[in-house]
């Protein structure tokens, strides 16, 4: 089912328990309600009086607190000292409604859940903030989840948005908060709170869907991450135009590897291994250590491969990065492991004034002349 304007709405992971559970948890909570009432009786049987021989034992509790708690009464089993009548009142009357109330259970529950439903929304709402929107839930983006999860990023950070109601019920069921809804309106990302969002994975179908998404984003958080996927190259330079960060051509990255793997097996398989982050190798973008500053990259213990300074991404062995500096950037290839410290995804080194993680910044590509588009795509 594709949701239309009227069925946009937030889902947040719930765990949903079986039919069998569900009444047997109701049939506890009844008998729990029904041994409380009898054990009040019973305590105070001196104080109720029985039509037939005068006394009340356990067994003519359990029989008056049934028919009390299911508002028959018959009245052959009375209290008759003050105190069981203020026992009746206070604690058995509410015990009553306290049953009728379970009884009834499946027409209130639907509304408890509806009124539960609406809070939890509400404080997700106000809590929920430098998270990451995924748009599109299909291979690209629960490869894109995983990843992020496997860098220390936990699921409560991660918000999901897609047209398909299945595709969110099956997010919801892996532990994630959903949007149903078109990428492409703004009031399905505002309901993504993409206005308080660090970064936006835009993994759609198609390509001018993800143009539409990156301007809607951009337009909503200036200071939002955009990295997006499109199928055909000649659709980066528009994605890149419309404010997105990165954009990741999916077709020819996988055409890259197949001809890697070709001429190169061992090497595709490398490649391969890099890709996956959290095991074997993996790329790690980290700030420059006070050990490392004033060496060159080819005399650092760490096998770096690259080199951001400022806003410019520069190859470990260029002329300008012979000497790194400390407020560089720099991306190395190491071994993934349990012992390996988690790499904070779009966190720099940690800001000694406020002790809490500094954004590193943004690659942003260089200025364009809107009025010679055609080299700008290379024509």
């Amino acid at each position: 089912m594709v949701a239309d304007e009227h069925t946009f709405r937030v889902q947040l992971p719930r765990h949903l328990a079986g039919p069998l559970i569900q009444v047997a948890k109701r049939l506890l909570m009844a008998h729990i309600v029904l041994f409380t009432a009898v054990a009040i009786v019973y305590l105070d049987r001196h104080g109720y009086t029985d039509n037939a021989d005068g006394n009340v034992n356990f067994l003519d509790s359990l029989y008056y607190v049934t028919v009390s708690l299911s508002t028959t009464g018959y009245g052959d089993i009375a209290p008759v000292s003050t105190t069981a009548r203020l026992l009746t009142t206070f604690l058995i009357t509410p015990l009553r409604i306290l049953f009728l109330i379970i009884l009834v259970g499946t027409s209130l529950e639907v509304l408890t859940e509806r009124t539960r439903h609406q809070w939890r929304l509400s404080h997700w709402s106000s809590r929920v903030r430098d998270h990451t929107v995924i748009v599109g839930f299909g291979t690209k983006g629960r490869s894109a989840a995983e990843s992020l999860l496997s860098t220390g990023m936990t699921k409560e950070q991660i918000v999901i948005v897609d047209p398909n109601a299945k595709v969110v019920d099956a997010a919801n069921a892996d532990g994630f908060a959903g949007v149903v809804g078109d990428a492409t309106r703004s009031s399905v990302l505002e309901r993504a709170r993409t206005d308080r969002a660090r970064q936006i994975v835009i993994a759609t179908e198609r390509d001018d869907t993800a143009v539409l998404v990156t301007l809607t984003a951009r337009q909503m958080n200036a200071g939002l991450s955009i990295v997006a996927a499109v199928r055909e190259h000649e659709n980066v330079p528009l994605l890149k135009q419309s404010g997105a960060d990165s954009v990741i051509t999916s077709s020819g990255a996988a055409g890259r590897m197949l001809g890697l793997s070709l001429i190169s097996p061992s090497a595709g398989l490398v490649m391969e291994d890099l890709m996956h982050y959290g095991t074997g190798l993996s790329l790690v973008e980290r700030p420059v250590t006070k050990a490392e500053a004033g060496h060159s990259p080819r005399e650092c213990d760490a096998l770096i491969v690259a080199v951001i300074r400022g806003h410019r991404l520069l190859n470990f062995d260029e002329p300008e990065v012979e000497t790194l500096q400390l407020l560089d950037r720099v991306v190395v290839i190491r071994r993934s492991g349990p012992d390996q410290p988690q790499t904070k995804v779009r966190m720099g080194d940690d800001d000694e004034e406020s002790g809490r993680f500094r954004a590193p910044p943004k690659m942003r590509p260089a200025p364009r002349d809107w009025r010679n588009p055609r080299d700008e795509l290379g024509q």
